[in-house]
């Protein structure tokens, strides 16, 4: 039984044979390697297109601004897993990415919808205020929080997000998205009762649609750039191995209620 609606049986991605890789229509070996950036190449993989000089900029730029925070629950996750399975280190991997939800990391995602939604109401007519105010007091009145605004550290401002906007524009980047986005601080403010921090994810999901990066895959990126911080993470476990410890603190610091055994 297929589920779904079935495709025809092809990729256009890569084909290997005797003779060598070939990948988007280019010779792995004497088009590709040395010759361009594993950023570079992300691109080609993921679009099918060469980045322009701005994708690949904007590309390194939200890699690196979202590879690396500290003990999060993901890193958290992953350093805790290598302690237990040293000799997995795809499954510890696995663990911190698995975790990367609509609360952690997964929100850039959730602001790529927002921000389509919103242009769509745009694009029928309202105005770009109005559609923002709509869409923010519409997830406030379902208990929803409002991706990309809010963060338990960076306050009154995230300069991650400071720093991606400010880049935007000054390169020339800066779109509609991003305007958008930046219309949604005083939306945000008056839909919620006080102002919110725009937090990284927001201005992520903005310069990837400005650059032409698919919507439904803009979680790509803070997947592979964290991919790279948890393995620094589990570079350290090896050498300086802190996850039981992790473990170990965590029981002393939840007490139990459940009564006599």
């Amino acid at each position: 039984m297929l589920i779904g609606k079935p495709g025809p049986a092809r990729t256009a991605i890569a084909a290997a044979d005797a003779a060598g890789v070939t990948v988007r229509g280019r010779d792995l070996a004497g088009d590709l390697m040395g010759r361009v950036s594993f950023t570079e190449f992300f691109h080609l993989l993921m679009t099918g297109r060469a980045p322009t000089a701005e994708q690949r900029f904007f590309l390194d730029l939200l890699l690196v601004a979202i590879a690396e925070h500290g003990l999060t629950p993901s890193a958290v996750a992953a350093r805790m897993t290598y302690a237990a399975a040293p000799d997995s280190l795809q499954g510890a991997v696995a663990a911190g990415i698995l975790g990367c939800g609509p609360v952690i990391l997964g929100t850039s995602q959730l602001c790529a919808n927002v921000l389509v939604e919103t242009r769509g109401r745009i694009a029928a007519g309202e105005d770009t205020a109005a559609a923002a105010l709509a869409v923010a007091r519409a997830l406030r009145e379902r208990g929803e929080p409002m991706p990309g605004f809010g963060h338990p550290l960076h306050k009154p401002v995230d300069p991650r997000a400071q720093r991606i906007l400010a880049l935007a524009a000054e390169r020339g980047v800066a779109g509609d998205h991003i305007a958008l986005a930046r219309a949604f601080v005083p939306a945000v403010a008056k839909a919620w009762g006080r102002p919110l921090p725009m937090n990284v994810s927001m201005p992520i999901a903005a310069c990837l649609l400005d650059l032409d990066f698919p919507a439904a895959m803009v979680k790509a990126i803070p997947l592979l750039a964290r991919t790279a911080g948890l393995l620094a993470h589990l570079a350290e476990e090896h050498s300086r191995p802190i996850g039981f410890l992790m473990a170990a603190r965590g029981e002393e610091a939840i007490g139990y209620d459940g009564g006599e055994p």
